[in-house]
């Protein structure tokens, strides 16, 4: 495993961590046994870095962490989030601070996630959505200091909003953003026009999520993919998208070379490739999915004729509207 440094906070963390919101629920059958040997597995091959929330099954993924965090004399770095108090992912435009983030709804989640965690001060706390409308008021402000004073948080972070990169950028000038979650994978590229250079700047650690496009990038989800009723992705992947996706990801073909076995390698590399990226947090439900992810973690990104070729990939388009764009 290879590490990178999240500057402000002064960590250094594992290039490959663990996304823990399928082991909170949503995705299918839910196996806790294998869910926790998953964790354990990443946590001996040298991952230092989870990322979960109260909102992954109301608590539930932060219990499973707690439970393998205790038993572990050098425990991972754990992250985690406040859903917004009107529960509405992603913050809609307009939308009122108080709405989403008053600072007893905060403090009462933070309280809630460090009791799940079995933990007195958390590691980092994010903010599960974003408006930029809001980096000027100062009750978040207010609210992040007092956290961070009376040691409930060591740093804060801000989980963006999908596929909307630079709605944060005002927010990571206030100095006050030790670290930003964003979308970014070969289909989303945008988070490196602007984030990725401001963060570079600012010294702020970027958590990369959906690098895998939600299984879309695994070349997993064809055509005639069916999902079990209790899995989120059959409205994800709705209507045509899946059909596009096959498409788009049949297309990837020539990534597949020099040692690059799957696309699912490919889509972690190009990440990597990145050097403002800090970290990437995959789901990892199970042992044998932990080792092939982790085993991408080996200095190598894609070449740069690949990247340059990717460009042309590129497919600006939100699952969570409507009519995305074919």
């Amino acid at each position: 495993m290879r590490y990178r440094r999240m500057e402000r906070l002064g960590w250094d963390v594992s290039e490959i961590g663990f996304g823990a919101w399928g082991i909170g629920g949503g995705w299918g059958t839910r196996d806790d046994a294998t869910a926790l040997d998953a964790l354990r597995r990443a946590l001996d091959v040298g991952v230092t870095f989870v990322d979960t929330a109260l909102g992954y099954g109301e608590g539930h993924s932060e219990q499973l962490i707690g439970q393998v965090t205790r038993e572990r004399d050098r425990p991972p770095l754990v992250a985690t989030k406040v859903p917004p108090r009107n529960r509405t992912w992603p913050a809609a435009p307009g939308t009122p601070l108080a709405d989403a983030f008053p600072r007893a709804h905060v403090l009462e989640c933070a309280a809630r996630s460090a009791a799940n965690l079995g933990v007195e001060t958390i590691d980092l706390l994010q903010y599960h959505v974003w408006d930029d409308a809001w980096a000027a008021e100062p009750e978040w402000v207010e609210t992040v200091q007092e956290l961070k004073e009376s040691g409930r948080i060591r740093g804060f972070g801000l989980s963006l909003n999908d596929h909307q990169p630079e709605n944060g950028l005002a927010a990571l000038e206030t100095g006050l953003v030790d670290s930003v979650q964003v979308i970014y994978n070969i289909f989303d590229q945008t988070p490196a026009e602007r984030l990725l250079p401001t963060c570079r700047r600012l010294g702020i650690g970027v958590i990369v999520r959906v690098a895998l496009d939600e299984g879309g990038l695994t070349g997993a989800i064809r055509a005639d993919t069916e999902f079990e009723p209790d899995d989120w992705r059959a409205s994800y992947f709705a209507g045509d998208r899946r059909r596009q996706v096959e498409e788009r990801v049949d297309a990837l073909g020539f990534l597949l070379h020099d040692g690059v076995e799957t696309l699912a390698e490919a889509a972690l590399r190009y990440v990597l490739s990145h050097d403002a990226v800090t970290t990437v947090i995959p789901g990892m439900r199970s042992p044998a999915r932990v080792d092939a992810n982790v085993a991408v973690s080996d200095g190598r990104g894609l070449p740069p004729e690949d990247l340059e070729r990717l460009k042309e990939h590129a497919w600006p388009r939100n699952f969570y509207e409507p009519d995305p764009v074919a």
